[in-house]
């Protein structure tokens, strides 16, 4: 196991100069000009160029690319042209809240996906797998951004059940001091009750938006998978020898387990992506609005760096799915051999 984490851990490094030389130039090919942007619509030529010589856009492109290079090799992720500020800082400050959110999903997510699922194998069928069957279809075809439209049309709008769609907290409280950057459990740290009742009402739409969306593909390969087990071979000789109901269970979610972390892990990298149009729609602050941003006023240093960082986030998210599927089944790593 350590042989395989130190190899996939020198892998990181190449794959992450890989993501930078594709980000860098296909960044490069979106339509606007920074300098433009920063000029304004009355910049003249010779002022978008002045901006563009002091902002390094006027050396030859590899130039630029060597630059940027080094500058990330030594945690420089560059300036942003719109906020003015180190895109590190930016991106240090916005990640918690896009961590929070996803993170939250995630765990609702594989609560109800593999315990929905789990329920609907071992009873078969009934009314129960076939609503399954139409929510797995119907699931992933909502856009994200159209159900959440629809949630904060119901919830907020119609039934006034749930807050405003404006951030992570109601404005009639301040931001706890940072500790996690996750405001649930920071503002829990410092006792604050009433804060921590509305970040937690804040997070129930944008997070039932990403469960709707993303829940389905979960509950159905757990199903099938537990059923496949729970009828194979193996399970009619743990029976036959006496084991409980409990038990051949309990060894059947275990061999379908593997597929199944990894759509977790698979989905935890769908939901870093997901957020971009959910955090839009409920103004949450994170890193997905910040790409957004960036997008719009065509901020190169800013985009690579919400890319670079999304990137490294996937690659730690697929190599801790691989460690957990071979503590789960030897075998595995057997293969792998």
């Amino acid at each position: 196991m350590l042989r395989f984490i130190a190899k996939r851990l020198a892998l990181v490094p190449i794959q992450a100069v890989g993501v930078t030389i594709i980000t860098f130039f296909l960044v490069r090919l979106l339509p606007g000009n920074p300098a433009q942007q920063l000029a304004g619509p009355f910049g003249t030529p010779s002022v978008i160029a002045s901006i563009s010589k002091r902002l390094g856009l006027s050396k030859p492109i590899w130039t630029q690319y060597w630059l940027y290079l080094d500058n990330v090799i030594h945690f420089n992720l560059g300036t942003s042209f719109t906020t003015g500020r180190p895109v590190a800082s930016d991106i240090g400050t916005r990640l918690p809240a896009t961590l929070e959110l996803i993170t939250c999903a995630l765990i609702v997510i594989v609560v109800l996906g593999i315990g929905l699922g789990t329920l609907i194998a071992t009873r078969g069928g009934g009314i129960a797998d076939r609503v399954s069957f139409v929510y797995g279809l119907l699931g992933g075809a909502f856009p994200d951004f159209w159900f959440g439209l629809v949630a904060v049309y119901l919830f907020f709008f119609e039934l006034r059940w749930l807050p405003a769609p404006l951030g992570q907290l109601s404005i009639s409280y301040a931001t706890p001091p940072r500790v996690t950057g996750f405001v649930v459990i920071d503002s829990l740290l410092h006792g604050d009750i009433g804060a921590f009742g509305s970040a937690l009402s804040h997070l129930i739409l944008p997070v039932l938006t990403l469960v709707f969306v993303y829940m389905g593909p979960i509950l159905k390969m757990t199903r099938s998978r537990l059923r496949d087990m729970l009828e194979s071979d193996f399970a009619e000789h743990a029976r036959a020898m006496g084991f409980d109901d409990r038990a051949v269970l309990r060894y059947a979610l275990r061999s379908s387990l593997p597929p199944v972390v990894t759509l977790v892990g698979v989905t935890y990298s769908f939901l870093l992506g997901g957020a971009v149009l959910v955090e839009t729609i409920f103004s949450w602050g994170g890193l997905g609005q910040y790409a957004v941003d960036a997008v719009r006023s065509s901020d190169y240093a800013a985009i690579q760096g919400v890319i670079l960082v999304a990137a490294i986030f996937n690659l730690i998210v697929y190599l801790v799915v691989d460690i957990i599927d071979r503590l789960i089944d030897p075998r595995i790593a057997l293969a792998a051999e």
